[in-house]
């Protein structure tokens, strides 16, 4: 099956709820980790293929969404900085600061450009050596070999006016924390094929071991959704706690060697802010030392910006699963894809821009 139609084949689709139907004979919770996978569920409706013995819940997996505020907050100090060309991908324009986005700044006359590659930042900086420019690398395992090769080719190149705000993540850490929190309902995961396609799966028989989980490695068709889905209600019917690979076509268990040295060569392991949630130890990626040059944080001076979550927005529960968007007294009134109060309804992987415009916004 090599094309994409094939994997929304409806027959195949309605044949496979049969069976999770079939298979699924007591009560699970499982957690999807990827926001993608999170929009390509509402969208095919595939929760409502499930039977009531299964509850998706949606997890962690949206690299806008988990942005911490404040550094959201120092990339529009440093965007409102004279002789600032500040980079970002399209969907953290929107994001919400504590008084002001990205896009904003940008109508009242800020040099904020929307790039699709961190290397177009580069090229920037490269043909404009009068300017400090800056990328805002946010993201998971999958967009930090690109962020480190950007690195590497601006040290190549001798810049001295290029630097990233970084806020790299990883998924790993993620599950811990939501596996060990005191609150948790997740009893099994799908964990997300992108990340996966980089870092492979190795990682995680040690979760799944620890927690007595059964992870099941699962793309983003609805097919591929509900094989997951199968699989890992499969296990749990069992007693099972493994770890799965239902995306074969792309992921291997090492993963991509040559990108992982890449991310190893120009990061190293830090503790991590994530919006809404918290500290989470030994969560992101931070330049190594031979590096900070190019750390934006220090060029520009903002370690000492802080900041105050919303006290409506319940987007740190969503975001662990904990509570779904309907049940957060402003989804669809005062937070809205047009208002939003948190970047969950902005993200174009966020879990409440997917309700919102997927069903009704009563849920």
């Amino acid at each position: 099956m090599r094309y994409q139609d094939e994997f929304r084949d409806a027959e195949l689709v309605r044949k496979l709820a049969a069976r999770i139907q079939e298979t699924a004979q007591h009560p699970w919770v499982i957690m999807e980790v990827c926001g993608g996978q999170t929009h390509s569920i509402m969208q095919h409706g595939i929760d409502q293929l499930l039977p009531e013995t299964i509850e998706l819940v949606h997890g962690p997996g949206c690299p806008v969404c988990v942005t911490p505020l404040e550094l959201i907050d120092k990339a529009l100090a440093i965007a409102a900085l004279p002789n600032v060309v500040f980079c970002s991908f399209g969907d953290m324009l929107r994001v919400p600061g504590s008084s002001t986005d990205l896009l904003k700044l940008r109508s009242q006359g800020a040099q904020v450009k929307i790039v699709y590659s961190p290397l177009d930042a580069v090229r920037i900086a490269q043909e404009n050596p009068h300017l400090q420019v800056v990328f805002f690398a946010i993201g998971f395992e999958t967009t930090a070999p690109v962020n480190a090769s950007a690195v590497l080719y601006a040290q190549k190149l001798g810049l001295q006016n290029f630097s990233l705000l970084v806020s790299q993540v990883t998924v790993p850490a993620a599950m811990h924390a939501i596996l060990g929190s005191p609150h948790n309902r997740v009893q099994g995961f799908l964990a997300a094929g992108h990340v996966c396609t980089i870092m492979g799966y190795h990682q995680y028989h040690a979760i799944s071991q620890k927690y007595h989980v059964p992870i099941v490695v699962t793309g983003f068709e609805p097919l591929d959704i509900l094989q997951g889905i199968f699989l890992a209600a499969a296990q749990l019917e069992r007693g099972s706690s493994l770890v799965e690979n239902a995306y074969p076509r792309l992921v291997s268990e090492q993963g991509n060697i040559p990108a992982q040295k890449m991310i190893d060569a120009v990061f190293e392991p830090c503790d991590r802010n994530w919006r809404g949630i918290g500290m989470i130890p030994a969560s992101g990626l931070k330049l190594r030392e031979e590096y900070e040059f190019f750390n934006a944080e220090n060029r520009f001076d903002v370690s000492s910006i802080s900041t105050r979550e919303s006290d409506i927005c319940i987007s740190g529960l969503i975001l662990q699963g904990l509570r779904k968007p309907p049940q957060c007294a402003a989804y669809g009134t005062l937070c809205t894809p047009q208002h939003p109060l948190g970047a969950t309804m902005v993200s174009s992987e966020g879990t409440c821009a997917a309700y919102y415009r997927y069903t009704s916004k009563e849920g």
